[in-house]
């Protein structure tokens, strides 16, 4: 009893705070503030069952990887995990991998060439959406009295909307992160994880607007607008609150995909200005009152996640003569940033970094995916060896000798991109070297429990899947994945795109038994003749125009191994098109579909 009194009046204060008072009833607490701290308690139970859900899910996942791998090793057919599960493949065609209609996801809705105003959500992510928006409705009306007076009335809306806009500031701030550690437990990339934190924020901003005119409009009906003004200039606490909303509405009105694209890098700096300011103004606008408790959660997360990501990139990228990018400009509007790691750098496939050139943009970073890596060689041995001959070398020395590097393809674009493609283009021979800071990495894939895997690129999507290619390659001469068909689909728009990445595919082509599983297929669907297009060999082919999609997907199906991956990085069109192919046969095939994309 003691225990439920206590929050009793946690609960009695942070109500009576919030009406725009001082502490709490003065007959103590009453059933509304019990009422907002079950609510506080059922939204709580809620994040805990969606995340339960999303680690036994992904518990499961690698578990039944595993299990296939293993037993894949050594079995050229693999005919068992072929079939599907009717029922988890039921899952994926019409929930896990369903456009929210008929087709379009990924594709962008565009105003003009320049403009777009986002994509749609998956039929998953929409369901998960407008249940947790239509959650937070119901608690906000839930258990009031409507038939009351006026003023009690918009009192008790006015508690229970402010309890549930600091309450939702605990979510919305852990999923703005880029360390957010639920992307690795629940298996979530970090596109959905941006898209879940962008619906947290319009709800936060909702219950903040309906929680301040609630008390404007109980203010406003018993003692008129004079008294409302009043109340704001002359009350901390008010102005405070009021500050507080004024900012959110800010952060919703600069969020729109046609101001983020058009204005990123202003975007990005007002953005965090807004939020810091928001944080700040609810906190006085709590002082002395309990709910204040939940914004130490909201500040110690998004302290902690900051000050992480500055050690981790210190380490990094400080010391050993530190960290340097060699930019060239390619064909195609295009350029090869390699950047030379200070300190060393454990590479996986699908992985993606945030580069930052301060000669170029001084604290500006953007996402690339990470293109190839040249691991260091061992350190013991390289010490032995030189101790052998009796060379004076340390292991700072061999660091300094043998540094690793990270190739990143960087289409040319407009802000960042463009500063970098006219910098680069007017050094010396369309290169040049400079200090880079590198953040990361963050992602990666492992696709070696899968049969059959067809990796499809457009464009600079390529970058994404070269290093799932040379992991696989070298896997399957190792004995050591459980893939024996890979083919690759590129398209590109000229044959000049090809300088991308032809150093990496010529030692990739020379890899030992590449032939025995790697298959290229190269659409170019703007060639400048006929001549242009001509096959190297049998196991690299090339094609004008666009593929179809559906024909090459049935044809892997035919022809496949085991369990099959469809991976695409490329356009929106593109990634839709596999989408339906893929949904199309996933009754009959054992198959899943990896998007990668960056719709920030």
């Amino acid at each position: 009893m003691a225990a439920a009194q206590a929050n009793a009046n946690a609960g009695g204060g942070g109500a009576g705070a919030k009406s725009g008072g001082g502490g709490g009833h003065a007959e103590g607490p009453t059933s509304a503030d019990f009422e907002n701290i079950d609510v506080e308690h059922f939204l709580g139970y809620i994040w805990v069952a969606f995340v339960s859900v999303f680690i036994i899910y992904q518990i499961a996942f690698h578990f039944v990887r595993y299990v296939r791998t293993v037993a894949c090793l050594n079995n050229d057919t693999q005919k068992y995990f072929a079939a599907p599960h009717v029922l988890f493949a039921r899952f994926k065609k019409h929930l896990l991998d369903a456009p929210l209609f008929r087709t379009r996801h990924h594709r962008e809705f565009k105003l003009s060439t320049a403009i777009n105003i986002g994509t749609l959500p998956s039929r998953l992510q929409t369901l998960l959406l407008v249940g947790y928006f239509s959650t937070n409705v119901g608690f906000c009306v839930w258990s009031i009295d409507w038939n009351g007076q006026y003023s009690a009335v918009a009192g008790e809306f006015r508690n229970r909307t402010g309890v549930m806009a600091v309450v939702n500031m605990i979510p919305l701030f852990l999923l703005a992160g880029r360390n957010n550690p639920f992307i690795t437990f629940c298996g979530i990339s970090f596109d959905t994880m941006n898209l879940i934190h962008r619906w947290f924020g319009r709800i936060v901003v909702l219950e903040s607007v309906a929680h301040t005119a609630a008390y404007f409009a109980s203010k406003v009906h018993t003692k008129g607008w004079p008294a409302l003004q009043a109340s704001i200039t002359g009350s901390e606490f008010i102005m405070t609150g009021f500050i507080g909303t004024v900012c959110f509405v800010f952060l919703l009105i600069q969020s729109p995909s046609a101001v983020r694209h058009a204005w990123y890098e202003t975007f990005l700096h007002f953005h965090f200005i807004a939020a810091a300011t928001a944080v700040g103004a609810v906190w006085v606008h709590l002082k002395q009152r309990p709910q204040q408790y939940l914004l130490y959660g909201v500040v110690a997360l998004w302290a902690f996640e900051r000050t992480y990501r500055l050690v981790r990139l210190v380490i990094r990228n400080i010391g050993s003569g530190g960290t340097k990018a060699d930019v060239e400009v390619l064909p195609g509007d295009a350029l090869r940033v390699t950047v030379r790691m200070a300190r060393p750098w454990r590479f996986r496939p699908g992985q993606h970094a945030y580069l930052y050139l301060p000669t170029v943009g001084l604290w500006t970073n953007h996402p690339f995916s990470l293109a190839w890596s040249e691991e260091e060689e061992d350190l013991n041995i390289s010490t032995m060896v030189a101790d052998e001959k009796g060379l004076p070398m340390s292991r700072q020395d061999i660091l300094e000798m043998h540094k690793t590097s990270m190739s990143f393809i960087v289409r040319r674009r407009t802000g960042f991109t463009e500063k970098l493609y006219k910098k680069a283009d007017l050094s010396a021979a369309g290169k040049f070297t400079t200090t880079a800071f590198v953040e990361g990495p963050y992602g990666g894939e492992n696709l070696t429990s899968y049969g059959t895997v067809m990796l499809w690129a457009a464009g600079i999507g390529i970058t994404h899947q070269v290093p799932h290619v040379r992991d696989l390659v070298a896997k399957y001469a190792n004995g050591t994945t459980a893939t024996r068909r890979l083919t690759l689909v590129w398209i590109i728009q000229s044959p000049e795109h090809l300088e991308w990445i032809r150093s990496w595919m010529t030692q990739i082509l020379s890899m030992p038994r590449r032939r025995e599983i790697l298959k290229i297929l190269l659409f170019v669907t703007r060639p400048r003749s006929t001549k242009e297009i001509h096959s190297p060999s049998s196991s690299v082919q090339m094609f004008p125009g666009k593929p179809n999609v559906q024909a090459l997907v049935d044809q892997e199906m035919q022809e496949g191994v085991g369990a099959a991956c469809v991976s695409v990085c490329g356009t929106g069109s593109l990634a839709d098109d596999l989408r339906r192919a893929v949904r199309n046969r996933e009754s009959k095939w054992n198959v899943d579909f990896r998007e990668e994309s960056f719709s920030w």
